[in-house]
């Protein structure tokens, strides 16, 4: 009789235990996180009904990303051996927060690459659940740099303007003095690991007085910009080089042609005279033979 009180103490204690285990759940945001490159960031992860997690595995992956790990707390340690590279030294779980089935993690000096979908994962031998938290980054990239490629054949001169780390990648636009936008070639976009660089043409000619051209770059609440101001001497430069190159073609090409002619007398003169010289070799020995027979007949005369 005894034993059959116990067993029965026991099946209702384990059915309580796995009706409790059954109404655990992990919660986290619904909305994805937006953060700032450099800052530090709190991703939420907690057991709801409160549950200590001191005893169970906390698990931080990054989602659709095979097998790395972000962070891993497992027999009441931090057991980050198997550590994703580029979170070494950047994540942190709140250890007094455990025991309130807090398992949020810290992601310091966040970055671009850091953007992405993220699991947390907690459980034990006989209950475990995953939540998804969507993390986005943001970066203001570098102030935008203007550069003179070169003139164009109608006159004008052809601008770039150039700024990198963005995240999500800005609109660039060219301005005029008015601030009205100018045509420009298509955006040139490049995506790497601290985020997207952007690249923008443009042609501009003279304006006279008003040659101040702006690079806008937008991006959401954010707006930067650089001017650049072009002298009217600057756009009629090209037609000096070219009134100077033409001439100087012309008469390189007249050089070139006479050198050519030069070095073609020259080399005819040393073939003739290699001629001269190998004909003077076969002439010599004759010469002398001949000379000898004249004296020999001198002396029998």
């Amino acid at each position: 009789l005894l034993g059959m009180i116990l067993f029965v103490t026991l099946l209702i204690l384990y059915g309580f235990l796995e009706s409790q285990s059954e109404d655990l759940k992990v919660f986290g945001p619904d909305v994805p996180l937006d953060g700032v490159a450099g800052k530090d960031m709190v991703l939420p992860c907690f057991i709801k009904p409160s549950t200590s997690a001191v005893n169970m595995r906390v698990q931080w992956s990054k989602l659709n990303v095979k097998d790395l790990i972000v962070h891993l707390y497992n027999n009441h340690q931090d057991r980050n051996e198997d550590q994703a590279q580029p979170y070494r030294g950047r994540t942190s779980l709140f250890k007094d927060e455990l025991q309130k089935g807090n398992a949020s993690l810290k992601l310091s000096a966040l970055q671009v690459s850091d953007e992405g979908e993220y699991g947390c994962l907690i459980g034990d031998e006989s209950w475990l659940d995953i939540t998804a938290i969507y993390v986005r980054v943001k970066a203001q990239g570098s102030h935008p740099v203007i550069m003179m490629e070169s003139y164009d054949n109608s006159g004008g001169i052809n601008l770039v303007c150039e700024s990198r780390g963005w995240n999500p990648e800005p609109v660039v636009q060219w301005l005029d003095t008015e601030g009205a936008p100018l045509p420009a070639e298509e955006t040139q976009i490049h995506r790497d690991i601290e985020g997207f660089n952007v690249k923008r043409r443009i042609t501009v000619h003279d304006c006279g007085d008003s040659n101040r051209f702006y690079c806008r770059l937008l991006q959401e609440y954010h707006m930067i910009e650089a001017e650049v101001i072009i002298n009217s001497k600057v756009f009629s430069a090209w037609k000096w080089d070219i009134s100077i190159l033409v001439p100087a073609c012309i008469t390189a090409f007249g050089l070139i042609v006479s050198a050519a002619i030069f070095y073609k007398k020259e080399l005819a003169e040393m073939r003739r005279f290699a001629e001269f010289v190998e004909m003077e070799k076969f002439v010599a020995p004759q010469k002398r033979r001949i000379e000898q027979k004249l004296a020999e007949m001198r002396r029998f005369a």
